[in-house]
């Protein structure tokens, strides 16, 4: 048994790796640069851990998702692993000491959120540490080419220079041929290295439906299908309308969206995790943690933003490897509610421009001032001070997050924390002087661990049970305290971020590039396209269709898909086929056409000529441009 085998087994209790694993670990451990593909649910997480551990040294985890890097830091805790996260809306205090640890202290991983790494203190810091991998989550977010791009992530080849000769590992559950290439380039890897496993899920049967009343028919194949489930909508208000209508079929049902506070949302989590809800209708907030093995289906009543945001939310069910069902609803009134969805998601520049102004003025930044700053943003309040439609105004501060300027954080739920900033032996003193103390800090220390070496998340009114007093009175100890220079204490704090990640500008000095507005845009369409392609065309296998997508060539039929078990399927003759085949090279030899295009100019039967079409695709004679145009080879 090798040593990584004995770290798995020793902290997981596994005795063998996942496919992939063990290849991505051993190609680290050789110093390679390595991207690793693995579906969602694969065990990522296991690829850097274990090779972190086994390593002296810490290794630095980079990713976007702040819940998510609390979630993992707490199970590495829970293992007695020593973890750490810094992310936007801690103190400079809280940072300082974090850092501090990972340079003296034995920590093995640090999470650091994208944005954080500009900074000077970081920078600075990071230079002491004795870094043995840096990890790069949803590394599809440093491509253009992908559906979340982050230009916080372009910043991360940086850390070549303040840390060279340390591996770069970037992960992602999902890549298309040209944000595979393209993250491993922004990264700066001394050679392509790319393992991947087959995204091909042999259990999960796809399903598209195409029906006018979603609603009938969502009850009706709830009620046929036994095992719990997710339905993913695109408005908090459907979530819950929907979550009604379950309720009153006498389905257990609930609703989950970001609006809710984090302690409902952690509970209707845990409720539908334990099987006490069996149907969860959510947006796509529900994400992060799911590890649920016996999800029996997923099911999308909207259409989602891309094919890899559909084959990463379908992807959630059936991770027991027994049969599951991943099913679109589609209808024509969905086509039509793209052109809105385009428009809000990328609103006039003018209006991106006043936003921006806008919020400089609403927290009074000077006009070259702010940089690397952090507030607490209430959107509603926002908007309302400015007149700005909200859904408007959310989507202008994605866009400015996208050219760079911003960063906008979701909702934070950060408890209280304490950390001890005098010796035992002087607080000891403390505690004989000042005897009215004495036993609340005893209490402190016997509720929490590692109060003198980190920042210690707390809860006042855990507290407040124990010493059977009020909350108030603990708030006020606490205050106390930290007035005295004994703790520092940070009461809890429930808010978005916004971070300026440059200084701000003066509005003429703004520059929202039109190539770059239309390059974003376009590529924003053109996912929107893919999909719509999904789910209006019946004439491929629909696990073909999208292992294609992500690159994967020699791709057998499911068999069991709505496609492949359909009886449509008309068979052409060799006449037939070549006829229409000739056709297609003759309209895209010199000018390359977008498939509905294609199909339209070819005077054929469509669905014969969608079949030549895919033929000739899956067997290289015809290929996807990048601007989803159709050519000849």
């Amino acid at each position: 048994m090798n040593i990584y085998q004995q770290i798995l087994e020793k902290y997981w209790s596994y005795t063998h790796f996942r496919p992939l694993q063990e290849d991505i670990i051993k190609s680290i451990a050789n110093g390679n640069d390595t991207l690793g593909l693995m579906p969602t649910g694969g065990g990522k997480s296991i690829t850097f851990q274990v090779p972190g551990l086994a390593k002296e040294g810490i290794c630095l985890v980079i990713t976007p998702l702040i819940a998510l890097m609390k979630d993992q830091v707490e199970k590495l805790k829970k293992l007695k692993i020593k973890a750490i996260a810094i992310y936007s809306g801690m103190t400079r205090d809280e940072i300082d000491v974090a850092l501090d640890n990972c340079i003296y202290g034995d920590y093995k991983f640090l999470y650091l959120s994208p944005e954080r790494l500009n900074s000077d203190l970081f920078r600075m810091r990071v230079r002491d540490m004795n870094v043995n991998l840096v990890t790069v989550d949803e590394s599809h977010c440093i491509s253009q080419w992908g559906y979340d791009f982050r230009p916080s992530y372009l910043k991360i080849i940086q850390l070549r220079e303040l840390l060279p000769g340390v591996p770069f590992l970037a992960l992602t559950a999902t890549a298309t041929t040209d944000v595979v290439n393209d993250i491993q380039n922004k990264l700066g890897f001394k050679r392509k290295n790319v393992l991947r496993t087959s995204f091909e899920r042999k259990n999960l049967v796809y399903i598209v439906r195409n029906v006018e009343d979603k609603a009938k028919y969502l009850v009706k194949t709830i009620n046929k299908v036994k095992g719990s489930g997710i339905i993913y909508v695109r408005s908090r208000i459907k979530s819950k309308e929907i979550s009604d209508l379950l309720k009153s079929m006498d389905i257990p049902s609930d609703h989950y969206h970001a609006g809710l506070s984090n302690t409902i949302r952690t509970l209707k989590h845990e409720n539908w995790n334990k099987g006490k809800t069996r149907i969860i209708v959510a947006t796509n907030a529900f994400g992060m943690g799911i590890d649920k093995p016996d999800v029996r289906f997923v099911i999308h009543y909207d259409l989602p933003d891309s094919l890899e945001a559909y084959f990463q939310e379908a992807g959630r069910a059936g991770r027991d490897n027994k049969t599951a069902y991943a099913v679109l609803l589609y209808n024509d009134g969905d086509k039509r509610n793209l052109e809105q969805r385009i428009a809000l998601n990328f609103p006039e520049k003018d209006l991106i421009k006043r936003v921006y102004e806008a919020l400089g003025n609403y927290y009074q930044i000077p006009v070259g001032g702010g940089k690397q700053n952090v507030y607490d943003f209430n959107i509603a309040d926002f908007c309302s001070k400015y007149k700005f439609n909200l859904v408007a105004a959310f989507n202008a501060l994605k866009f400015l997050q996208r050219e760079g300027y911003i960063e906008l954080t979701e909702e934070l739920n950060n408890p209280s924390r304490v950390h001890f900033i005098v010796e035992r032996e002087d607080l000891y003193k403390f505690q004989v002087a000042n005897i009215q103390f004495d036993g609340f800090i005893k209490l402190l220390l016997r509720s929490y661990t590692g109060l003198f070496t980190e920042f210690v998340n707390i809860d006042e009114a855990t507290l407040a049970r124990k010493a059977e007093i009020g909350p108030d009175i603990v708030f006020q100890y606490l205050k106390k305290l930290d007035t005295l220079k004994i703790i520092r204490y940070i009461p809890q704090r429930k808010t978005p971020l916004i971070i300026y990640t440059e200084e701000r500008l003066d509005t003429k000095s703004l520059l929202i590039s039109s190539e770059n507005y239309r390059k974003r845009r376009k590529i924003y369409v053109n996912k929107l396209e893919g999909i719509v392609n999904y789910a209006s065309r019946n004439v491929r296998c629909r696990s073909q269709h999208l292992l294609s997508y992500f690159g994967e060539k020699v791709i057998p039929r499911c068999e069991h898909c709505d496609v492949c078990t359909s009886d449509n399927e008309k068979e052409l003759d060799k006449s037939e086929f070549d006829l229409v085949s000739e056709k297609i090279k003759e309209l895209i030899i010199k000018t390359p056409l977008s498939l509905e295009m294609l199909v339209d100019q070819l005077e054929f039967n469509e669905e014969k000529s969608l079949k030549v079409i895919q033929w000739l695709l899956d067997n290289q004679k015809i290929y996807y441009r990048q601007d989803n145009t159709i050519s000849w080879k």
